[in-house]
């Protein structure tokens, strides 16, 4: 049978997930593959909802934001027998290897599935930046710059008014949207779920010291994790005087047109998990691996070794914005 790979979206979708999808498939051909791609995430795999991709299936999708392939989490594919029905269905098909875009849980996904001879390679595909392997995720920046568009907005009409404005921003886990937009927006203050805060000293004493110098309108950005911003704003108005408003920006940080950034990294990613699959297919080897971007460059790593790394928060930036937001 001609060999055969897939590709998958799974867990929250990303801008650029179709970039990733589109490079994949047509690397796949160049290298001499049938490419399968599977609907809903590992669902697809339990449902036989895929469909052979060829080279105009991914025309025009690289600027597309969300996934064309859809997306969805499966509590079915997370039991023992339904990895083993999953595996069952992709050797059904000749499907020698899985690209699987996605997060940490997706990648648990991928391993269980290599564990049964299934060869699999992960691209890291999630808003939050927050997969400890990898210095960069597909989608993160779109994400920031969407962003920061939303917040620019309301700097405006935050200036006009003498406003203070608490925003939420996307990152349950992980306060890395929340705290490159906010050293990019001039926040007052940034919050975040790594670092413990005290309001009174990391909010309310800021404000009073930017006030003394004359400044009028205040930004702070809170990241998801720690949530609160409907409160948070009305302690701020009591404590300060300043009117002042709370806006969750969700899920419109998830959507629109992935930038230059994403759109190239997850070519380059898309591309890198198809020589992966390839080489080890070729070599008759067992394959599990997870693409990431480390100092630059692209490489890959086990999954478990992957899944095991502690995710480090980068204190020094956090200073920075301290330091610049005097």
């Amino acid at each position: 049978m001609e060999k055969s790979i897939a590709v998958l979206t799974s867990g929250g979708d990303a801008p650029g997930m179709n970039a990733a999808v589109r490079a994949v498939v047509r690397a796949g051909i160049f290298n001499g593959f049938r490419v399968y791609g599977i609907y809903r995430g590992y669902n697809g795999l339990l449902n036989n909802d895929c469909k052979e991709l060829n080279l105009r299936s991914v025309s025009d999708i690289i600027g597309r934001g969300g996934t064309i392939l859809y997306t969805a989490r499966s509590a079915e594919y997370a039991t023992p027998e339904g990895v083993k029905q999953a595996a069952e269905f992709c050797r059904s098909l000749g499907i020698e290897g899985l690209v699987v875009i996605g997060g940490d849980g997706s990648f648990k996904g991928a391993r269980e599935l290599a564990a049964q001879g299934i060869a699999c390679v992960g691209i890291p595909g999630t808003i939050d930046n927050d997969i400890a392997c990898t210095d960069y995720t597909v989608g993160f920046d779109t994400a920031m710059n969407t962003a920061l568009d939303m917040i620019d907005r309301i700097r405006d009409t935050a200036q006009s008014h003498d406003r203070c404005s608490v925003i939420e921003v996307m990152g349950r886990r992980c306060g890395d949207i929340a705290l490159q937009t906010g050293i990019a927006v001039g926040a007052t203050a940034i919050l975040v779920p790594e670092v413990r805060y005290d309001i009174e000293r990391d909010v309310i004493s800021r404000i009073y010291e930017q006030k003394a110098t004359g400044k009028k309108h205040f930004i702070i950005v809170i990241a998801e994790g720690v949530g609160g911003v409907i409160d948070k704003a009305k302690y701020i108005e009591q404590r300060t005087g300043i009117e002042t408003r709370a806006t969750i920006l969700g899920h419109v940080q998830r959507g629109g047109s992935p930038t230059l950034r994403d759109r190239l990294m997850a070519t380059a990613m898309g591309v890198a998990a198809v020589d992966i699959l390839k080489a080890g297919i070729e070599k008759g080897e067992q394959t599990s691996r997870v693409v990431a971007s480390r100092a630059g460059k692209i490489v890959d790593l086990d999954i478990t070794e992957a899944l095991d790394m502690p995710r480090e928060f980068d204190t020094h930036l956090y200073e920075v914005a301290k330091e610049v937001s005097i």
